[in-house]
Parts: structure tokens; C-alpha cells; sequence
């Protein structure tokens, strides 16, 4: 997976959920309002913890790495996200796949 590409996916959870605590934060405690703009945020939380593990193995396996290293991300997110963008994919085929970007074989 190229740097960018995986710098750019996993931005989006990360901004969906940035703004969501933002619209958590405009309204008054207690509220119908919060406690929806808090219920949304704990979706988009549950829902890109899975996005964001999923991506990051998909990182890991362009280094010829396992899935279980992609376990830290649930740890340190976003900072995992800005440490492997700084890192190129291992050049030709691994064990994961002949090629970088593409789906894993079966």
C-alpha cells in the first residue's frame, strides 16, 4: 500500500470522529441533543477501531509482517497512523501478496 493511500484512509475515521466530538462539545450536557451527538461518537469509535485495525495489517503485510502486529494500533492509533506513513512498502512480492495495493490471495 503506497504511504499516501494509507495515510489518506485512515485520516477519514480519524476526522469523522474528530467532528463528531466537536458537535458533542457545542451542545449543553444533558440535552437530547448530546446524548445523540455522544451516541454518534461512540459508533464512529467502535466502528474505526475495526476500520483502522484492518487497514493497519494491511500496512503491516506490505512489510511482510503478520496480522497480530497491527494489534498496537488499538493502543496507539494515530500515532501508528504517522509512524508507518514515513515507511515504503518492501519492494516485490511477499508472502502476503505478489504485489502492494492489492487484494490478498487466496
Amino acid at each position: 500500500m503506497n504511504p499516501s493511500a494509507y495515510v489518506l484512509a485512515g485520516l477519514l475515521p480519524l476526522l469523522v470522529q474528530l467532528f463528531l466530538l466537536y458537535q458533542f462539545s457545542r451542545t449543553p450536557l444533558g440535552t437530547p441533543a448530546s446524548q445523540y451527538w455522544a451516541l454518534a461518537w461512540w459508533i464512529a469509535v467502535v466502528v474505526s477501531t475495526w476500520s483502522t485495525f484492518a487497514l493497519t495489517a494491511k500496512r503491516f503485510h506490505d512489510f511482510g509482517k503478520p496480522t497480530y502486529y497491527a494489534l498496537i494500533s488499538l493502543i496507539v492509533g494515530a500515532i501508528l497512523l504517522i509512524i508507518l506513513a514515513f515507511f515504503k512498502s518492501d519492494p516485490g512480492p511477499n508472502r502476503y501478496g505478489k504485489r502492494t495495493n492489492a487484494p490478498a490471495e487466496s
